[in-house]
C-alpha cells in the first residue's frame, strides 16, 4: 500500500470538487449526544481538503484543521479562506502538534481507518478537555440500491488498485469499541450526489485506489463509465447515494 499520507497529493482538485459533503443532521445529533455547541472548539483530524471541517465552522465552531498532506491542507486553506475561524495545522493524528486540554470536540471525517489507533487514541486524549468527545464520521457509499450502483461498485471493483484493503467499511464496530474503550452513540443519516458524467468521473478519480489519467487501463475505464452512465442517468444527470454514518463517545 503507498504512503497514506501522500497518496492522495494528486487527487487534490477532484477531491475538493467531488466529494460528498455532510448532511446537518450530524451537528444536531453532536449537539444532543457530545454537547457540541457553536462555541466548541473542534480538532479536524486529517481534515483534508476541508469539507468537514465546514460543517462545523458553519456552525460557527473555531476549527483546527490538522493535515499532514501539505497539497491537501493547502487546498483546505483556499476553500475555508472566508472562514476566519479556520486555523491549519501541520499534524497528524498521533502527533497534532495541539496543545494539551485544548479541543471540546474531535472529528476524524473519512479518516479514521488511515490511523494507528492506540497512539492516535492517546493523542485524543491528550488534546481533549475533560469531558470531550471524539467523533468519526464515514460517507458509506451505498453499494447495491440500485441498478446504477451495482454497476458501478462492479466497475470499481475490476479497475482499482487496492480497493480492498484501504476501504473504510473495514472498520468494524467491534473495532471502534476497541478505540473508544467505553459505550459509543452512532446514528445513520441519508446523504446523496447528483453527477452529470463528468462530474461522475471526478468522483470516481477522486478515490485514491483509482486509475489516473497516466495509467495504461484509463482509456478503457473511462469508456466503461460511459457507457454504465448511459444505461442509466435520467435526463443527463446520475444519483449517488450514501449512509452517513456517525459514532462519538467520551474517553
Amino acid at each position: 500500500m503507498s504512503d497514506t499520507i501522500s497518496r492522495f497529493s494528486d487527487r487534490v482538485v477532484n477531491y475538493v470538487k467531488f466529494r460528498p459533503h455532510y448532511p446537518a443532521e450530524v451537528l444536531s445529533f453532536l449537539a444532543e449526544k457530545a454537547s457540541l455547541t457553536p462555541t466548541s472548539v473542534v480538532a479536524d483530524i486529517g481534515c483534508g481538503t476541508g469539507i468537514s471541517s465546514k460543517l462545523f465552522l458553519e456552525n460557527g465552531n473555531p476549527v483546527f484543521g490538522v493535515e499532514p498532506n501539505e497539497a491537501m491542507r493547502l487546498a483546505a486553506i483556499e476553500y475555508l479562506k472566508e472562514f476566519p475561524a479556520f486555523t491549519p495545522i501541520d499534524g497528524t493524528s498521533t502527533a497534532t502538534t495541539l496543545d494539551g486540554a485544548s479541543v471540546d470536540l474531535i472529528v476524524a471525517a473519512q479518516a479514521y481507518h488511515w490511523f494507528d489507533p492506540e497512539p492516535t487514541r492517546n493523542e485524543f486524549k491528550r488534546v481533549l478537555k475533560a469531558g470531550g468527545s471524539a467523533v468519526l464520521i464515514w460517507n458509506e457509499r451505498q453499494l447495491d440500491t440500485t441498478l446504477f450502483l451495482e454497476e458501478y461498485e462492479a466497475l470499481l471493483l475490476k479497475y482499482a488498485n487496492d480497493y480492498g484493503q484501504v476501504r473504510h467499511e473495514n472498520i468494524s464496530n467491534t473495532e471502534i469499541s476497541a478505540f473508544y474503550k467505553a459505550p459509543f452513540d452512532s446514528a445513520t443519516f441519508p446523504n446523496e450526489q447528483v453527477f452529470d458524467l463528468d462530474s461522475l468521473k471526478g468522483r470516481m478519480l477522486s478515490s485514491s485506489y483509482m486509475p489516473t489519467e497516466n495509467d495504461p487501463r484509463f482509456p478503457a475505464l473511462v469508456g466503461e463509465l460511459q457507457a454504465v452512465f448511459a444505461k442509466h442517468a435520467e435526463n443527463g444527470r446520475i444519483r449517488v447515494l450514501y449512509d452517513t454514518r456517525v459514532y462519538t463517545s467520551q474517553f
